[in-house]
């Protein structure tokens, strides 16, 4: 019996177009009317995350910043952070920009958004106010996660030279078609996140089903006991979750909640 579905959000839940389809809101709706806990898991900082939080269902909470931030929607407040400390950050942005000249880096936080260095080249629109200068003075309080980007590597170049430079001291990972990694507290997942508000609903993976496109999903896809890869998900996502489904835009969430609903 599946008691919680975890669900990442871009290229999963949401359409390429950023929409959640009709489908997808009724199936989202009959799971948590059948107690269901539907729990939104994404790499998305708070201020994009807040646009679907409507769909999230009456629990109240999401996972963000791939694991570093529950926000508890329905009081609009933190209700658990795991947070990068700003002397390990800077360690290891040095390390990274050591092993691979070229790296640039932002810092995101739960009050203050986005901050970033001159050089960052973002690709979304930055928030006005949004501080830009050195690492030393943006990273100056615990980040949420920290963003890394090279104009001139490949994705998965980029985070095998990161990753090997950083080793244990943070998670570094990727969902992005540019090459940007995203770098978490070391022990930080959407699994490991996920894992301590499923034990406080009393459930274990056997009981979640988990669903994803990218490979900052792989760690909650292996955690789940049931996971899924979307058709369009990376080769990497295909490779280690248990069945494939339908697209994003073709609502293959909703596809499987519905059979989940029926049996």
């Amino acid at each position: 019996m599946i008691g919680l579905v975890a669900t990442d959000l871009d290229g999963t839940l949401v359409r390429s177009d950023g929409s959640v389809g009709e489908r997808t809101r009724r199936a989202l709706a009959r799971a948590e009317d059948a107690g269901i806990v539907v729990v939104f898991v994404t790499g998305r900082p708070l201020r994009w995350a807040r646009e679907v939080f409507e769909h999230v269902g009456s629990h109240g909470l999401a996972i963000v910043s791939n694991g570093a931030l529950v926000w508890d929607v329905a009081a609009d407040a933190p209700y658990l952070e795991r947070a990068i400390d700003p002397a390990v950050g800077l360690e290891v942005c040095a390390l990274i920009r050591s092993a691979v000249p070229g790296s640039t880096f932002a810092v995101e936080t739960a009050a203050a958004g986005i901050a970033l260095e001159p050089e960052f080249l973002e690709r979304h629109p930055v928030p006005d106010g949004a501080r830009r200068g050195p690492l030393e003075e943006i990273l100056d309080a615990p980040a949420l996660k920290l963003l890394a980007r090279h104009e001139r590597l490949a994705p998965q170049e980029f985070w095998d030279r990161a990753a090997a430079a950083v080793g244990d001291r943070a998670v570094i990972t990727w969902s992005s078609a540019t090459t940007l990694l995203e770098i978490s507290a070391a022990g930080v997942t959407k699994a490991t996140t996920l894992a301590l508000l499923a034990e406080q609903h009393g459930l274990g993976p056997g009981q979640v089903a988990a669903f994803g496109d990218m490979p900052n999903d792989i760690p909650l896809l292996e955690w789940a006991g049931t996971s899924y890869a979307m058709a369009n998900a990376h080769p990497t996502v295909i490779a280690v979750a248990d069945r494939v489904v339908a697209s994003n835009d073709d609502e293959g969430v909703a596809q499987v909640l519905e059979d989940l609903l029926a049996g």
